[in-house]
């Protein structure tokens, strides 16, 4: 039977409660072969107890897994770029995984906000780059705490970078309904984003099957709000797939439906997965963390694994849960807890999985 070495980083607040309930569904999933589990205790606890978020050797650590399972990181008394660049961004450069991989899509029996809109309208895959741009880290402060302090951010976009994520971008659209939305803001950024803007049209030649349609990222956010349907595929920088994919979170339900998966497509690296939704501490403890983005993000990690037809069986019972029964969280208008949900995702997998 084959086996599978899985990092499980529950990380704060409600991180453990929605992974817990992803790995069970999981366990139903997993036929013909055995997820191995891991647990690793890094994140804000761990930062207060040894001031890192992960040990020295964390990234070694995780090179000999398969995939990470991650719930989420942050709390209050930790500042947001300690625990980012102390955990997340680390592994998605070391690793260089390049592919920020979210699903928008509304699904049977959610409301979106928009509410003249229905699952057919919002069905679209944000591919994210996901290791350079304006997350590159480059840049610094001098004269700190003087009235001439000063800080520079420079943002990094190579040819390599903006040419592969784009090129995969453009292998999906064909494998869906053949249509790319690239999104820059080639205006006001006259050096990165219009070569950013060269390449995916040099790319584009390659697939003259698939439609271009290249927007900016104001007039994007304003179209995911006023025209969903527009959207199919779209491939963004770092930031504004990062901000683009939070109003595509909104519109499919809530931040509790976000999955993401940080990959590379030749697997030699350990992909990453999780909800992103944040820690939400204020809801911690409770039961009423939403674990459906958890358990995509648990199936996206499954497919990335070869293991497709177990990641149909939970993307399949997460559709039926939510389109035939009132079993969900108070976000998503329910009164079930987060355990509560994932014993319904479990038990709706095991009846796909039964004979007759």
């Amino acid at each position: 039977m084959k086996e599978y070495r899985i990092a499980v980083i529950g990380g704060d607040g409600v991180g453990p409660e929605v992974v817990a309930a992803g790995m069970g569904v999981l366990e139903v999933a997993a036929s013909g072969f055995r997820l191995n589990w891991e647990h690793l205790p890094w994140g804000s606890d761990y930062y207060q107890a040894h001031g890192v978020m992960m040990p020295a050797d964390g990234l070694a650590v995780l090179e000999g897994f398969d995939a990470i399972y991650l719930g989420a990181v942050g709390r209050p008394d930790v500042p947001d770029h300690l625990t980012l660049w102390g955990l997340l961004l680390p592994i998605r450069q070391r690793f260089d995984l390049y592919l920020n991989v979210r699903p928008v899509r509304l699904l049977p029996g959610v409301l979106s906000p928009l509410r003249d809109r229905g699952p057919a309208d919002i069905d679209m895959v944000v591919i994210r780059e996901n290791s350079e741009g304006e997350y590159a880290g480059v840049g610094g402060r001098a004269h700190a705490g003087h009235a001439a302090e000063v800080g520079i951010q420079v943002d990094v976009f190579t040819r390599t970078g903006v040419e592969r994520v784009a090129r995969y971008a453009f292998e999906l659209a064909r494998s869906r309904r053949r249509k790319l939305a690239s999104i820059t803001k080639s205006n006001a950024s006259p050096h990165h984003f219009v070569m950013w803007d060269e390449i995916v049209e040099q790319v584009h030649r390659d697939y003259p099957d698939v439609h271009l349609d290249r927007i900016l990222v104001d007039a994007a956010a304003a179209y995911m709000i006023s025209a969903p349907d527009r959207f199919d595929v779209v491939v963004a920088s770092n930031l504004f797939g990062d901000i683009l994919t939070d109003i595509g979170a909104v519109i499919q339900g809530g931040m509790g439906m976000a999955a993401s998966a940080n990959i590379t497509p030749d697997r030699s690296k350990p992909g990453m997965f999780e909800p992103v939704h944040g820690s939400a501490p204020d809801i911690a403890g409770t039961g009423r963390a939403n674990p459906i983005g958890a358990v995509w993000a648990g199936a996206m990690m499954l497919d990335h694994l070869c293991e497709s037809a177990a990641s149909r069986a939970v993307l399949k019972a997460m559709a039926e849960v939510l389109a035939t029964t009132r079993i969900r969280t108070p976000d998503l208008g329910g009164t079930a807890t987060t355990s509560e949900v994932g014993q319904e995702l479990e038990r709706a997998v095991r009846t796909a999985s039964t004979p007759g």
